[in-house]
């Protein structure tokens, strides 16, 4: 390979490489362990490589992808169009040749390991008040003498027999009312949505007779890497089938602001990324509906809530506004809407969506999501919460104040950006213990509970292989090679000869530590680089920055408790966080998981109209801090990235770790700083 050949990138994994003009995009997949399915031996009659290019200028990447970066579409690719056809967009990739820079969107389908969406709905009582509810109707009969419409007639029924006054309906219920009604012998069920603003009623369905078959909703958390939804029984709150997706977008930027800046560079980028989330959408909520067996009819709300840019390029608005100061919002204020008019086509066509209120242009509908579930502001003591993703949100608060901040961690806590990362699957790392003494590494991947050094481990992962490491393994493993002494408190890793350990190799001026080598069977080797290293600094002290100017604000050094939310914070180890210095120091007992608690938040709102009106009125109280402008960041981001920090003492970790004082910058000894010092002196 040369620098002169095409670059191929490849989305979601993230994973790069140069490749000879005319290689197979299926080819160039294997070489790099992307995870591309293909069962025929690219003979193009599978199907299973499927591919989606994105073409224009990709400013994170450095790329701008021509339309000839693939070779043309050939006669293999139109029979299987013919024969079986293929979504917009999509090539075989091996068929479609690298002929220049690209960018390459491997979709689910075609992934042999499928993503595993880690947002899982949280058991939480919920207190029912439902938008849509269900009312049973007896109608009366047209007659001559009283001439008046049968949907005039249904109004009349659910005034005077439930006292629902003054209802509308759209053009198509009204088309499908005369036949309903005479077949259920003028007694119908009614699905009718009150909206808690004081807008009239609206009938949303009817059913000849009693209709026993319910009504449902979307909750819906719509991230910026991953898609997730819980479909919801409006009777009880109970979920009935929860699934999720990766956002389609991430093949135009991996974060928010390279996803704006695709639309500043590309004309018409933004309308390309709300098409495909609504696709996204679409396809979510038909796989959960056949998932719990019903009617996509009977899906009759939806609930979203996502950040900033999300929700702009969700709603069809432009987001450059975002993505330069004073990050201005179109609208901040929640949002109560037609499904229909954001082309979520596979549930009722007369179904509403709800979108919760924005808290400011980098604060989103998500982080009053999390407001919403874990209320700070009702808490005696000083609550810290982390809602831990691409764009973490931050919200620090009780019954006095509640302030909120985000902070651009980036991708690297999910897997991207790193040497041997990958979204979380079956078969990548998700655990990492390293022994101090002899620097050996043991672990557990997705899709197994054995760790690596027991019997049966091989055998129970012969399926899935290991093929790479996520975010919470990445997480763990950086924070076991500092508790080893493999890695000293600048974020420097020792040599073979300073650690004692021949898993650290050099790499050129650094070094890297191997986690597990299946090179001989043709399998991955899996190593923690530099790089790797400097892209975990990076986000964590993005995070611990944001964390510490709220506490600025609030004037403390400590807060009582933390919260870690999101589908990542459930999956890390607080130790491990605290070591890192993700997190301000904290008794670990203190440290809590809220799992997915802008999901939860989703349900309470879908669930309940009294707490959509009680987050639009808390969201006008939270006191919004702009990292972005705050001179105090650069300082604490600077400061947090020391292993665990530079200045803080971390008292609280002190008491169950103790980290070993090296220090690899002079090449060598237990502290080669404090040498150094005495020989100056």
């Amino acid at each position: 390979m040369s620098e002169q050949d095409p670059l191929v990138i490849f989305t979601p994994s993230g994973k790069r490489g140069r490749f000879p003009t005319g290689t197979p995009v299926l080819q160039a997949a294997r070489s790099l362990g992307v995870d591309l399915d293909s069962v025929c031996g690219g003979r193009g009659i599978c199907s299973k490589c499927q591919i989606t290019p994105s073409y224009g200028e990709f400013s994170k990447h450095g790329v701008v992808v021509q339309d000839d970066a693939l070779s043309d579409w050939n006669a293999v690719e139109q029979r299987y169009e013919d024969k079986r056809g293929l979504k917009p967009g999509r090539r075989l990739g091996c068929q479609a040749q690298v002929m220049r820079d690209v960018v390459v969107d491997v979709p689910p389908e075609s992934q042999v390991h499928k993503q595993v969406i880690r947002k899982r709905a949280d058991v939480r009582p919920m207190v029912m008040d439902a938008a849509t509810r269900l009312y049973l109707v007896e109608v009366e009969e047209p007659d001559m003498h009283e001439p008046t419409g049968d949907f005039e007639r249904l109004a009349r029924a659910l005034e005077t027999q439930w006292g629902v006054t003054g209802v509308t309906a759209d053009l198509s219920l009204m088309a499908r009312l005369q036949p309903v009604l005479r077949k259920g012998k003028w007694q119908v069920s009614v699905a009718v949505f009150h909206d808690h603003t004081g807008a009239p009623p609206r009938v949303i369905e009817v059913w000849p007779g009693l209709h026993e078959g319910g009504l449902f909703g979307l909750a819906i958390d719509l991230g910026s890497t991953t898609i997730a939804a819980h479909l919801t029984d409006l009777a009880d709150g109970t979920v009935k089938a929860a699934s999720g997706l990766m956002n389609p977008q991430i093949r135009f930027g991996e974060d928010l602001m390279s996803r704006v800046s695709y639309v500043m560079m590309n004309p018409g980028g933004d309308r390309e990324m709300t098409r495909v989330v609504r696709e996204a959408l679409s396809d979510l909520a038909r796989t959960l509906a056949e998932e719990a067996g019903i009617a996509p009819e009977l899906i009759v709300e939806a609930v979203v809530v996502c950040n900033p840019v999300m929700h702009h390029l969700f709603l069809g608005i432009d987001p450059v506004e975002l993505g330069q100061a004073p990050f201005a919002l179109a609208t901040s204020s929640s949002l109560s809407l037609p499904a229909s008019e954001l082309e979520i086509s596979t549930i009722n066509p007369r179904a509403r969506a709800y979108i919760l209120p924005c808290i400011a242009g980098h604060v989103g509908a998500d982080a009053a999501a999390v407001a919403l579930s874990e209320a700070p502001e009702r808490s005696e003591d000083l609550v810290l919460i982390i809602d831990v993703g691409t764009n973490a949100e931050i919200l620090l608060g009780d019954t006095s104040r509640v302030l909120a901040c985000s902070s651009p961690t980036g991708p690297a806590f999910e897997g991207a950006q790193i040497s041997s990362g990958q979204r979380a699957a079956p078969g990548a790392i998700e655990k990492v213990e390293i022994d101090p003494l002899t620097k050996e590494p043991r672990f557990r991947v997705i899709g197994s509970d054995l760790w690596s050094d027991e019997d049966g481990f091989s055998a129970e992962t012969a399926a899935s292989g290991i093929t790479g490491i996520c975010g919470s393994g990445i997480i763990e493993a950086v924070a076991e090679m500092r508790m080893a002494g493999i890695l000293d408190g600048s974020g420097l890793i020792g040599s073979a000869e300073q650690v004692g350990t021949p898993r650290c190799r050099a790499e050129g001026r650094t070094h890297s530590y191997v986690l597990f080598d299946g090179s001989a069977e043709g399998g991955p080797l899996v190593t923690v680089t530099q790089g790797d290293i400097r892209a975990i600094q990076l986000a964590k002290s993005a995070l611990y920055a944001g964390a510490r100017l709220l506490m600025d604000e609030r004037g403390v050094n400590k807060v009582d408790r933390i919260v870690l939310a999101g589908a990542f914070g459930a999956h890390i180890s607080s130790k491990h966080a605290m070591v890192l210095g993700m997190i301000p120091d904290a008794p670990l007992e203190k440290v809590s998981s809220a799992g997915n608690a802008a999901g939860t938040g989703a349900r309470i709102a879908l669930c309940n109209i009294a707490a959509r009106a009680a987050i639009e009125a808390n969201v006008r109280k939270i006191t919004k801090i702009e990292t972005a402008i705050a001179p105090a960041f650069q300082e604490h981001f600077v400061a947090a990235n020391a292993l665990p920090h530079a200045t803080d003492p971390f008292p609280e970790l002190c008491r169950i770790v103790t980290l070993p004082k090296v220090s690899f910058n002079a090449g060598g000894g237990d502290s080669g700083r404090e040498r150094r010092r005495r020989r100056r002196g």
